[in-house]
């Protein structure tokens, strides 16, 4: 018995839910997203074969091939803490707002007096900015990385601590490290510019931190530092 043909045409799929959705994370994700502005300095670090990666709560000291010094804060609430106690200190005014872009920066390489115009600059402008010579490492007359130091990890311990005691109040896992202090340096950084900057963590009493090296084959990794006889 031959079967009857079908009276219905060929089947069909309504795609307008799902470019409907597709747009709409397309949406969500561009007004949600923010931007990361670009380093002041790029620095070929050294290789290694370690594979510890660089937390997200850290404070980083970068060394370019020239000297230069440049400072940063991942915290967000460390680093408007430590501008503040840096401005209180070296008598130096920040508006809100400039302090709002201030924690977008992921770090810089001026004196303090010079912040204010370099957080005021436009991106393509912080990139000739001058002078750019980098965050003063003077222990004896301008002492400014010291302070920095100081300021940020006071204040990223403090951050970490009221993070950890509210999700412990909340009932909540608390995952996230303690802060760590990180040094990145190029790989033709000269070796007493680096001596420096070890030295004013120890100067801090800061024995322990990590070298960020670029991970043979690709990638960034922490190789752990201290201090060894001589630095």
């Amino acid at each position: 018995m031959s079967k009857k043909p079908s009276k219905g045409g060929a089947p069909s799929l309504d795609m307008t839910p799902m470019v409907d959705l597709a747009f709409l994370l397309v949406t969500f994700f561009m007004l949600t997203a923010s931007f990361r502005m670009a380093e002041p300095v790029t620095v070929d670090p050294p290789s290694s074969i370690g594979k510890v990666t660089l937390p997200d709560n850290h404070i980083m000291v970068t060394i370019d091939n020239d000297g230069r010094v440049f400072f940063g804060i991942s915290n967000t609430t460390a680093k408007i803490n430590a501008l503040r106690s840096m401005a209180q200190k070296y008598k130096v005014s920040f508006t809100p707002e400039q302090e709002k872009k201030f924690t977008g920066l992921p770090s810089f390489g001026v004196d303090i007096k010079d912040l204010p115009r370099y957080i005021n600059a436009s991106e393509n402008e912080r990139s000739g900015f001058q002078p750019q010579k980098g965050v003063p490492n003077d222990s004896l007359n301008n002492p400014q990385l010291k302070d920095w130091i100081a300021f940020a990890g006071r204040e990223a311990v403090l951050a970490y601590n009221e993070a950890k005691e509210k999700a412990e109040t909340s009932g909540q896992d608390f995952k996230a490290e303690k802060p760590r202090y990180a040094i990145k340096c190029d790989g033709k950084t000269k070796y007493i510019l680096v001596k420096d900057v070890v030295k004013t963590f120890t100067d801090l009493k800061i024995y322990q931190f990590n070298l960020i090296t670029s991970l043979e084959g690709g990638g960034t990794v922490l190789d752990e530092g201290k201090p060894q006889n001589g630095l």
